[in-house]
């Protein structure tokens, strides 16, 4: 037996179709809703930024010409003295920190017999480097060019030369040398390594 439908309409059940139609358009619509909604809260969002962009930009550009105001303000000669306290109170650090255990173990070890050390002086100079002033006394000019070869060995002076000569009352010579004195770099806790 044939079966064939020849009806004008082929679904029996029309409310199911019209269900899921029903269905169908209403999630649409939902999401389009969503969308929409979704758009108009971000719009919102994007002019909110874009406002306090344009805040932050109007200070920024006021703090620039704050600085600009504040730096055509400056005195040169005024920084320059400030730059040389700054200077001289770094000076007075390195000095504070400067090991004289260090330097005169140093000193110790190369100091030949016949020379003694009167006086140590150093200084810091402006570019940073330790100069050192030694007055020693040595019996010959020979002891004394001993001891500042010595020196040099050690790697920690450098360039000592003799400013001055002279022969004292005991009849020992006199003599200054200057050099500059390379000090070792501090460990972790800022104190000099040998």
């Amino acid at each position: 037996m044939l079966r064939t439908n020849l009806a004008t309409r082929p679904f029996y059940n029309e409310r199911l179709v019209h269900l899921v139609l029903g269905l169908v358009t209403l999630a649409a619509v939902a999401f389009t809703a969503y969308n929409a909604a979704r758009i108009v809260t971000l719009r919102g969002r994007l002019a909110n930024l874009q406002a306090e962009t344009d805040a932050t930009e109007a200070q920024a550009a006021w703090l620039r010409e704050e600085a600009r105001k504040v730096r055509s303000n400056l005195d040169p000669a005024r920084i320059e003295s400030i730059a040389s306290a700054a200077s001289e109170a770094n000076a007075i650090i390195e000095s504070r920190t400067f090991s004289w255990s260090e330097l005169f173990d140093r000193f110790e070890a190369t100091l030949p017999e016949d020379v003694r050390i009167v006086s140590v002086s150093p200084r810091v100079e402006r570019d940073g480097r330790m100069m050192m002033s030694i007055v020693v006394v040595g019996r010959q000019s020979e002891d004394i060019d001993r001891f500042v070869e010595q020196l040099e060995t050690t790697g920690a002076f450098r360039n000592v030369l003799s400013s001055q000569e002279s022969v004292n009352e005991e009849g020992l010579l006199e003599t200054v040398l200057e050099g500059e004195y390379m000090r070792p770099p501090a460990d972790a806790h800022g104190e000099p390594r040998p």
